[in-house]
């Protein structure tokens, strides 16, 4: 196996502090390999040979190419930007007993709080300015150590490693400095970006974890990082994309936000995105875009949950995954994951034919799991899906864990996958 896939790995996870963040990184690598950014403002003419790329929210992005036969068909794969952290309210200083200021937060999405604690953190994300030609947009990264959740001491709780309830309102809030530090925060933002404070007119700003990515273990089998879910998976399909020949099918990478709170957003799954570009795509190419959908498909990429070393009894009798196993296909009674035979067996194939190992993952029947991004796209876009993943350790830590081995086998499935042609057969796939 290649480590410097994973060297590479964290040093994208490093430099995507926000979903934000991840989208820029994505599309300067994307201009560096010669693709054209497109406006949905914009009229679209689009040729065989094109690459292409577009934006929604500066934190969602989707690319495509049109290869030189026209358009036929399509081949997505869709992960996301978007990890739990916790979102700075607009009002942000809170003080504290006239000793401290801490900063005002909620949570997105759903986290394990104790990760948080007593580790470095810092502020990462966006703000609107004011400016002399209106508003603009502009990344905010306060690249060092600023912050920490400090946990209550053992003498004082004795009570905490008997199961603790986190409340969000009182025991996550972050201590940002001394009772000195309340009007400080605001100007900290504004020095980040080399503006007057009173030019930031409105910000999405998240707290992140400064702990930095490594490659660990006996034999170096082991790769931790924050936001692993799902940035390891938007780097692999990534890499495959931009790796993969030409094939009779148009590659979509889509990369969407929200994942982590319902993807129901204007850059989320839930939304048009997906079905406005591909819509787009056909008619500028001038083809039928539901013949199209008909010779489509889609993998769904988002990690998935390994045995835990620890507590072996959450994982299902059968299906249970190992790190450095390969892609684990994820399978739903209840629809929450899209996969079913048809799709299992053509993404399973693939993999066969680019020798990557396959394994699958089931919850428990009495331990319901969340869902992901192919239900929710399919909603939009009805096409053949399944829904995939690397196994990892503590999903939704601050910090997690995942094979070192699986990296690069997620890059060499995609990159099969966008050289490939799915065609329907009665009720079964032609995989060429």
């Amino acid at each position: 196996m290649d480590q410097n896939w994973n060297e590479q790995l964290l040093s994208f996870i490093a430099a995507s502090p926000t979903a934000f963040h991840a989208c820029r990184n994505l599309a300067d690598r994307l201009l560096g390999e010669g693709y054209t950014e497109l406006k949905e403002e914009d009229a679209w003419s689009l040729s065989p040979g094109g690459r292409y790329f577009v934006r929604r929210n500066g934190s969602a992005l989707i690319a495509f190419r049109i290869p030189s036969g026209g358009v036929r068909g399509f081949l997505m794969m869709a992960a996301h930007a978007d990890s739990p952290s916790f979102k700075i309210k607009e009002h942000a200083a809170v003080p504290t007993l006239g000793m401290y200021t801490r900063l005002n937060v909620e949570k997105y999405g759903g986290m394990l709080c104790a990760s948080w604690m007593d580790r470095p953190l810092s502020v990462a994300g966006r703000a609107a300015l004011r400016t002399e030609n209106g508003i603009e947009m502009r990344l905010v990264n306060v690249d060092r150590d600023l912050l920490l959740i400090p946990h209550v001491a053992i003498h004082m709780d004795r009570s905490a490693n008997d199961g603790k309830k986190f409340d969000p309102n009182t025991d996550m809030l972050p201590l940002f400095g001394d009772a000195e530090a309340a009007e400080r925060f605001d100007a900290l933002i504004a020095e980040s970006l080399g503006v007057k404070k009173e030019d930031v007119l409105a910000t999405d700003l998240f707290l992140y974890p400064r702990t930095p990515g490594t490659v660990w273990g006996a034999k170096g089998e082991y790769l931790s990082s924050p936001r692993l879910d799902d940035l390891q998976c938007v780097f692999c399909c990534t890499e495959g994309f931009l790796r993969a020949e030409e094939g009779e099918s148009v590659p979509v990478l889509c990369v969407f936000d929200n994942e982590e709170v319902g993807s129901g957003t204007k850059q989320g799954a839930g939304s048009s995105f997906l079905q406005d570009v591909l819509a787009r795509t056909a008619e500028s190419c001038g083809a039928e875009l539901r013949r199209c959908l008909a010779r489509s498909f889609l993998v769904s990429a988002d990690n998935a949950h390994a045995v835990h070393p620890n507590h072996p009894e959450y994982a299902d009798r059968n299906d249970r995954p190992e790190m450095n196993k390969g892609i684990v296909i994820k399978y739903n009674a209840n629809q929450r994951y899209t996969t079913d035979a048809v799709s299992a067996a053509a993404f399973a194939e693939l993999c066969r034919r680019a020798e990557v190992p396959t394994q699958r993952f089931t919850n428990r029947a009495d331990l319901p799991g969340g869902s992901t991004l192919g239900n929710i796209s399919t909603a939009h876009v009805s096409v053949d899906s399944v829904d995939i993943g690397l196994a990892q350790l503590a999903m939704h830590s601050a910090y997690e864990t995942a094979g070192s081995k699986d990296t690069e086998f997620l890059i060499r499935a995609a990159e099969r996958f966008f050289a490939s042609a799915f065609l329907r057969r009665g009720d079964g796939i032609s995989l060429q």
